[in-house]
C-alpha cells in the first residue's frame, strides 16, 4: 500500500525547504556564509583537479604539468572578489634553480602562489595531500614533492634527492618553512629544512611574503569576505660557500627580513591593515 504523502513528496518538500534555508542563512549568518564559501572553495578545487588529471596524464608525472594546474586555478580569486597584487617579480633569477620560501596562513595561500608561481617550480607538501582524492593525483602528476614529516629519516632522504633534482633537472621548489598554517596574523618560527636544501645544492633562496588576510578572512571568527592581498617577492639570498653550520643564522636572517616586509605590507592598506591596526600590529614570534 502506498504511503502518504509519498517519498517523492517528502523529498520535494525537503528540497524546497533547503532552497529557502540556504539563501536565508547566506544573508543572515556570516558563519554560514563562511562555511558555504570554504566548502565551495575546496569542492571547486577537487572538481578542477578532475578536469586536469586527463590532460596532465598525457605527459605523466612532469613539472611542466604545473602550468596546467596554474592556468585552471587562476580564476578562483575572481569568484571570491580577492585582488592579488604582485610586486618584485623581477627578483626571480632568470635561468637557474632556487628555493622559494613563503609564509603560510591558510589554504588561500594557493591563490597567491598561483599568481606568482615561476616556471618549473613545484611545492614541497606533506604526504597526506597525496591522498586528497583528485587533488592529490593532480598534484602528483604536476611533480609536487611529498614528504612524511613524521618520519625524519625519510624526509632527509627526500630532501637530498630534491637537492640533486634542482641541479640536474633545472627545477625550483616552493617551501613553507613555518611547517603549518598560521592563522594568527603573524609568522611562526622557521623550520630549517628548506635552508639546508638550498645550502646543500648551493642555490639561492627567494623569499616571498603574502600580506595578512585578516581584513577579509579569519577562521576563528568564521569570516570570509572580499579583499586585497599583496604578494612581495624579495631579492634572492645567495648560499654559495655556506655550510650546514651557517643554516641557523641564514634561516633567522631570512625570517627577519620576511617578517619586516610582512608588517609593512599588512599595514599599508593593501591587506590586513584594518585588523592589524585594531590588534596593535604584528607580534614577533619567538625564534
Amino acid at each position: 500500500m502506498e504511503l502518504w504523502p509519498g517519498v517523492w513528496t517528502v523529498l520535494l518538500l525537503l528540497l524546497l525547504l533547503l532552497l529557502f534555508l540556504l539563501p536565508a542563512l547566506w544573508f543572515c549568518s556570516p558563519s554560514a556564509k563562511y562555511f558555504f564559501k570554504m566548502a565551495f572553495y575546496n569542492g571547486w578545487i577537487l572538481f578542477l583537479a578532475v578536469l586536469a588529471i586527463p590532460v596532465c596524464a598525457v605527459r605523466g608525472r612532469n613539472v611542466e604539468n604545473m602550468k596546467i594546474l596554474r592556468l585552471m586555478l587562476l580564476h578562483i580569486k575572481y569568484l571570491y572578489g580577492i585582488r592579488v597584487e604582485v610586486r618584485g617579480a623581477h627578483h626571480f633569477p632568470p635561468s637557474q634553480p632556487y628555493v622559494v620560501v613563503s609564509n603560510h596562513q591558510s589554504s588561500l595561500d594557493l591563490l597567491g602562489m598561483m599568481e606568482v608561481l615561476p616556471g618549473r617550480c613545484v611545492p614541497i607538501a606533506k604526504r597526506e595531500l597525496l591522498w586528497a582524492g583528485s587533488a592529490g593525483l593532480a598534484c602528483w602528476l604536476a611533480g609536487v614533492i611529498f614528504i612524511d614529516r613524521k618520519r625524519t629519516g625519510d624526509a632527509i632522504s627526500v630532501m637530498s634527492e630534491v637537492a640533486q633534482t634542482l641541479l640536474t633537472q633545472d627545477v625550483r621548489v616552493w617551501v613553507f618553512p613555518e611547517g603549518t598554517r598560521n592563522h594568527n596574523g603573524s609568522m611562526l618560527p622557521f623550520k630549517r629544512g628548506a635552508f639546508h636544501l638550498a645550502v646543500q645544492a648551493q642555490v639561492p633562496i627567494v623569499p616571498i611574503v603574502m600580506s595578512s588576510y585578516q581584513d577579509f578572512y579569519c577562521k576563528k571568527e568564521r569570516r570570509f569576505t572580499s579583499g586585497r592581498c599583496q604578494v612581495r617577492v624579495l631579492p634572492p639570498v645567495p648560499t654559495e660557500g655556506l655550510t650546514p653550520d651557517d643554516v641557523p643564522a641564514l634561516a633567522d636572517r631570512v625570517r627577519h627580513s620576511m617578517l619586516t616586509v610582512f608588517r609593512e605590507i599588512s599595514t599599508d592598506g593593501r591587506g590586513g591593515g584594518d585588523y592589524l591596526k585594531k590588534s596593535g600590529g604584528v607580534g614577533e614570534a619567538r625564534l
